[in-house]
């Protein structure tokens, strides 16, 4: 065994290299015996009182250590860079490769086995497993858990509702006393978005992945079974080092399309797709954005979770949690997988149960017939764009209207309810320059607010396109991440008003009503948008990130360095 553990490079060494590795542990109070020959299992916690969907795991971190203590490995706790989607400016999506950086760095030029990933708010998963990857270590995620369900004026609400309540604030229905109370009914435990969004997308897709524990991607972080959880997390990541579990061996292509398919039934965030091509990236598996289309086009929805159904994650939970969907979907998924318990994907939900219709459908009686994400090819977006038809309106998914561009997010909220703003509710809502490179970032402003006037009609939406992303809590028919982006020079940037648009998301099809010709004049005539980053990070991510069908990545990134460090330090 002590020849097979990663941590006998620094704690078995012999002389001055390993008295210093050894010494300095025990200057904590540890005994020489706790690291000697034993699993050295890293806990990888985005704990921060920045993060308020993760301010939990300080908690969360000792059930891990716990189970990590009964199966005989040596716990470490390590701290890396946390995103908070609440609360980071300009978007937490621009630090999200920083992070993986962050982690994989700090996996492999430490003396560890094995890793357990806490993650939780939308980019803490995306960005653990990305650094994860590059490494290749035996490694387990545990989520954070989403937050019950809030209570407003009898009813049940979470992050979806903010939209909603926004376009009423912003009529004069809601008032801002109304708003402040609603604040502290929709957020009344600990954990992550209730709803169906990026977050509870991203534990999901772990758990899909295989790369958790079965039951990972509902239970609330309230519930005490989350604890549990937790712990029994931490005994496997033991086992697994001791049986050299990698995530190479989880991560086949298989999984990766079982992820899409699950990503589908439950009706998850568009962010999903970006996340996803990274980390394929990262392992060094194929994965394509078309893929998400071949994959998710036979999977109805059965989720009835918002924002694209009734209920939340809780309920979720209560009513079988994800291994009850991926039962329904038996036949459609590879099966075999092999999973982070050592038991096959078939194995970890075949004894699985619904027990409630209402909100996890049967396979032959969904809750809708239109799923998964779409992309959309055409002059528009030469390189893809994506949409969520069961987030969006049916009478619009075949459309064509006259376009409103807005040349980023500065002009459409200085614009978007001018009286004279030339728009009607046929128009089609154009933002550039939110992209990878042009924000810099990408945020999630897609889903723009429609313009007053035309709310005071009673419309509560139009099609929208962007380069940017949305949350996975919104809705609405929203194209985004066309690629290549504005500021990348696609034929996004060259969108001017009045210039016609159709969509038509039965065809896969967006475009624009320009010539080939047209097209190419205005791009001879239009100065490309340059972003200004003259240091630091900012400047980095500007020059090497990728674009959103690639899943924005570094391009230095891609793929990984293993764990081998090949230099000591003293």
């Amino acid at each position: 065994m002590e020849s097979k553990l990663r941590s006998r490079n620094w704690f078995g060494k012999k002389g001055k290299d390993g008295f210093i590795y050894r010494a300095w542990m025990k200057n904590q109070g540890i005994p020489a015996d706790e690291f000697d020959g034993k699993p050295v299992i890293g806990i990888c916690n985005t704990w921060s009182e920045l993060t308020p969907c993760n301010a939990h795991f300080r908690e969360l971190a000792e059930s891990v250590k716990r189970g990590i203590v009964e199966a005989g490995g040596f716990p470490v706790e390590f701290p890396v860079m946390s995103l908070g989607e609440t609360l980071i400016k300009p978007t937490a999506m621009l630090y999200r490769n920083l992070v993986s950086m962050d982690v994989e760095e700090s996996i492999r030029a430490n003396p560890m086995d094995g890793v357990v990933l806490m993650c939780g708010c939308d980019k803490t998963t995306p960005s653990l497993v990305m650094g994860a990857c590059s490494v290749n270590l035996p490694t387990i995620v545990i989520s954070g858990g989403p937050m019950l369900a809030g209570k407003y004026k009898g009813k049940d609400i979470g992050t979806s509702d903010i939209w909603r309540l926004s376009e009423e604030y912003r009529m004069g229905k809601v008032s801002a006393e109304e708003m402040v109370v609603a604040e502290a009914c929709m957020a009344r435990s600990r954990g992550h978005c209730a709803v169906m969004g990026t977050a509870s997308s991203m534990a999901s897709m772990v758990e899909a992945l295989g790369l958790s524990l079965p039951e990972n991607a509902a239970i609330p972080a309230a519930d005490a079974r989350r604890k549990v959880l937790a712990q029994m997390t931490g005994r496997r990541i033991v086992e697994m080092v001791n049986e050299n579990v990698r995530l190479s061996d989880i991560l086949t292509r298989k999984a990766f399309e079982n992820a899409i398919m699950v990503n589908a039934a439950i009706g998850g965030s568009t962010n999903f797709v970006i996340h996803l091509l990274a980390i394929a990236g990262r392992i060094r598996v194929p994965l394509e954005l078309t893929d998400f289309d071949v994959f998710s086009g036979k999977v109805p929805l059965l989720a009835n979770i918002q924002p694209s159904g009734k209920y939340f994650m809780e309920d979720m939970y209560y009513a079988g949690g994800l291994p009850a969907v991926m039962k329904e979907l038996d036949g459609l998924l590879h099966g075999e997988c092999v999973t982070v318990n050592g038991r096959t994907v078939k194995d970890n939900y075949s004894s699985a149960e619904c027990y409630n219709r209402d909100v996890i459908a049967a396979i032959n009686s969904p809750f809708n017939d239109t799923s998964g994400i779409v992309v959309l090819q055409g002059n528009l977006a030469e390189g893809g764009a994506v949409i969520k038809p069961s987030a969006a309106s049916k009478h619009l998914m075949k459309h064509t209207g006259k376009a409103v561009v807005f040349d980023n997010i500065e002009d459409y909220k200085a614009r978007i309810d001018d009286p004279a703003l030339d728009v009607d509710e046929n128009s089609v809502l154009v933002l550039k320059n939110v992209g990878p490179k042009g924000y810099p970032g990408m945020p999630e402003v897609g889903n723009m607010g429609l313009p007053k006037k035309i709310l005071a009609k009673g419309i509560t939406d139009m099609v929208r396109i962007s380069d940017g992303r949305m949350s996975g809590t919104g809705f609405g028919t929203v194209v985004l991440h066309a690629a290549p982006e504005a500021a990348a020079g696609g034929n996004f940037s060259i969108i001017k008003d009045g210039d016609v648009i159709h969509l038509d998301v039965q065809l896969r099809s967006l475009r624009v009503e320009l010539s080939d010709d047209e097209v190419n004049q205005r791009k001879k005539e239009k100065r490309i948008f340059e972003p200004a980053a003259s240091r630091g990070y900012v400047h980095l991510y500007i020059q090497h990130v990728g674009q959103a069908n690639e899943g924005a990545d570094f391009d230095f990134l891609r793929g990984g360095s293993g764990s081998e460090v090949t230099r000591d330090s003293h």
